[in-house]
């Protein structure tokens, strides 16, 4: 069941600032699950399983790296520019996907590998043919499908449509929870962490917590880094964002001794989550984040492990089961 979603939500269009597809997935996957469900002012979807307790916040966001049509020319050969971390070395030949289905095939001339020296291909044959059916400011995204491997998964957009899983799977095996728990899917974290901050700063939160990918040092002659596939979730202490709030980081190291579970310890020299905007709400909130371990984040091709991804479930419902109030949050 797990896998199936995994795929229903890493096929869905859903680029910075046009995630409206992905909300209505997720809103169908989470509703029966929780006691109220709104889409806010910037567009995350916010849904709440009511304990009485004090406020969690659980962040994953909803948004896809993706390419933007600047300019359409006398050929009908589309420019473009990034939507997030985009590199261009990964895109030659690469297939892309445009709102409406349309699809199209990245090329690169002879003189470069850079993304101005890049051009998506329609099939169209003259700049008006082109025009009737791309407009300048269109998205696009990465078209690839979803591949099991067994344990393991490859998928696009796995950045962060695993936290979205991870999220939707603990609201499901939730019985009950002391706490208010608010299960927050945000916009536009690739272009710098705007929807979690805007709910945070709503929902006021005793607890922060975001959920996204994390590199892996696991890989031939990859970057020097203790995180593995298949070893757990990762507990971040520190990226370029956020210094992990040392208590939350703690208390979230307690549940997975208590519980035998286990867990890597995380420090991203580059990158960051939604827990920074988190952290900075209003005067302050303890803030941490639980990562799912991928491989070529950032490309069409992201690898995870299906047991990362329970861990960090299982993780997260015996967090819940606890009272915050307890722990001094």
């Amino acid at each position: 069941m797990m896998k199936e979603l995994i795929k229903k939500l890493t096929g869905v269009y859903g680029p910075s600032g046009s995630e409206e597809k992905v909300v209505e997935a997720i809103k169908a996957e989470i509703a029966p699950f929780v006691d109220e469900i709104e889409v806010d002012k910037m567009g995350s979807l916010i849904a709440v399983k009511k304990g009485g307790g004090a406020r969690v916040m659980l962040a994953a966001h909803i948004d896809e790296i993706g390419l933007i049509i600047t300019h359409i020319d006398k050929e009908g050969f589309l420019r473009f520019s990034s939507v997030g971390g985009v590199s261009a070395n990964r895109l030659s030949g690469i297939r892309v996907e445009f709102k409406d289905g349309l699809v199209g095939a990245i090329g690169a001339e002879k003189t470069g590998n850079t993304m101005d020296k890049m051009y998506i291909d329609i099939g169209a044959k003259s700049k008006d043919e082109a025009e009737s059916k791309v407009s300048i400011g269109d998205f696009a995204v990465f078209r690839q499908d979803c591949v099991d491997l067994g344990d393991r998964v490859i998928a696009k957009a796995m950045d962060d449509r695993i936290g979205c899983v991870v999220l939707i799977e603990a609201a499901k095996r939730l019985k009950d929870s002391p706490n208010d728990v608010y299960f927050v899917f945000t916009v536009q974290e690739e272009v710098g962490c705007r929807g979690a901050g805007t709910a945070a700063y709503a929902i006021d939160p005793a607890l922060g917590i975001a959920f996204d990918v994390t590199r892996t040092g696991d890989t031939p002659e990859s970057i020097t880094m203790d995180v593995s596939l298949g070893k757990g979730p990762a507990i971040k202490v520190k990226d370029s964002g956020v210094i992990a709030n040392p208590k939350v980081r703690d208390f979230l190291v307690k549940v997975a001794k208590e519980k035998e579970m286990p867990y890597q310890l995380e420090v991203l020299e580059a990158g960051g989550t939604d827990a920074g905007p988190i952290q900075r709400s209003r005067g302050g909130v303890p803030s941490g984040v639980i990562s799912i371990p991928s491989r070529y984040v950032h490309s069409p091709s992201e690898m995870i492990d299906i047991g990362d991804v329970e861990g960090c479930v299982n993780l997260l419902t015996a967090l819940l089961e606890k009272d915050i109030r307890e722990e001094g949050f």
